[in-house]
């Protein structure tokens, strides 16, 4: 087994994992994937090989596997152990969905780094604890590995003040309250399989719709964000399967004012309880709503969709113009009906599809006459996180 670089993307109770070994300078290939989910109650293990045949599985009776973070990880790295035999870790990629406004990139992780990294918990709170986890853990597992954090945030520090900022005191904008996007490892990951793929339609304007159990939506141009649909925290923008996405902060007072929800109770509303699961009542899974004859499976959907559509024009107009949509993520790589009931309504957009190619899933779905490109892009976080490891190495062994 060759040496590798391990990838780790931990939730609040879960960890995702990947290794990946290096082919080049700036390459990689997956050697495995799995995840730990679960954790401290019905845990359960799982990893995979490249080509998806299980290599090991564990399943653990309620409250009897590992009971946080840290010993996840050690069931991780027993398996890792094993499975790279003589081989090195060479480095471990987090995903840390936080950066603030100091990160535009990817950073070895040293105290001070954490430090700087635990300061801005209170602007994710439910992602940034359970994300800084797993570094302590390796810290003790993997002495001297080099660890790099890779931030959610990054891809879109370049934005503009008025794309940034919110309308409220500008003390607040200096305390760091503005708009920072996510899913930016995402949108990086396939800014550079455009340039592979599509280099005409990655050095122009394009607008990549990430849709998932998170959702989010980006304007890119010539390979650098200009505006995305997430703002100050993940709940932004679209719908998505469990949060809320756009919401009236008017909404936010009622809640509290009129109706005496404590901020415990709003914060489990939008980000457990709304979006596609809150307007179905049914599911957060789109394929779930897709199959279903319930009418409330179809509002949820419509909303979805009008919602995409919309930003669509909107992310457009940020740019002043569009040469390519792209779908990428769970819903936007596998749910040719959403692809298309958007694309329906974007042909004053220019985009012109085409349905046998949109059914069949295939790269571009566009019509071959479309003055808009319409294109399906798998994206992969976990590379992208791999590639920013391996750069560090280099960097690092320059130094």
């Amino acid at each position: 087994m060759s040496d590798s670089i391990l990838v780790l993307n931990a939730g609040s109770s879960s960890i995702k994992f990947s290794v990946q070994t290096p082919t080049g300078p700036d390459t990689v290939r997956m050697l495995a994937v799995g995840q730990i989910e679960g954790i401290g109650t019905h845990t359960h293990f799982i990893a995979k090989s490249a080509d998806g045949a299980v290599l090991a599985e564990t399943r653990w009776p309620d409250g009897a596997g590992p009971a946080n973070h840290d010993a996840a990880l050690h069931v991780i790295s027993e398996w890792l152990d094993g499975f790279l035999g003589d081989a090195r870790v060479l480095a471990v990629g987090h995903r840390v969905v936080h950066g603030g406004s100091n990160y535009t990139g990817p950073v070895a992780i040293t105290p001070a780094v954490m430090a700087k990294l635990r300061e801005l918990v209170p602007l994710a709170p439910l992602h940034q604890p359970h994300n800084l986890a797993p570094i302590e853990a390796v810290g003790t597992r993997y002495p001297g590995v080099l660890q790099v954090a890779c931030f959610d945030t990054s891809f879109h520090r370049g934005h503009s003040f008025a794309a940034e900022a919110f309308a409220i005191p500008y003390k607040f904008y200096e305390q760091g309250v503005r708009r920072y996007g996510f899913h930016g490892l995402s949108y990086e990951y396939v800014s550079r399989r455009l340039l592979e793929i599509a280099p005409d339609i990655a050095h122009g304007k394009v607008v990549v719709a990430h849709l998932g159990n998170g959702a989010s939506m980006c304007a890119i141009s010539d390979g650098a964000s200009v505006e995305s649909t997430m703002g100050f925290t993940a709940l932004d923008g679209l719908a998505m399967g469990t949060r809320s996405g756009q919401l009236d902060p008017g909404v936010l007072l009622h809640l509290m004012g009129s109706l005496g929800m404590t901020v415990p109770e709003v914060t489990r509303l939008l980000y457990h309880e709304s979006g596609l699961k809150g307007l179905s009542g049914i599911s957060s899974d789109m394929r779930d709503l897709e199959q279903s004859a319930d009418p409330h499976a179809a509002a949820a959907i419509d909303y979805f969709v009008y919602a995409i559509r919309k930003q669509v024009g909107a992310l457009a107009a940020a740019m002043g113009g569009i040469d390519a949509l792209i779908f990428t993520a769970g819903i936007g790589e596998n749910s040719a009906n959403v692809r298309r009931r958007v694309c329906d309504g974007l042909q004053w957009l220019g985009v012109d599809l085409d349905g046998d190619a949109n059914d069949q899933g295939a790269d571009v779905i566009s019509a071959p006459g479309s003055r808009t490109r319409v294109m399906i892009v798998r994206t992969s976080e976990e590379t992208m996180i791999a590639l920013h490891a391996l750069e560090a190495m280099s960097a690092e062994a320059v130094a």
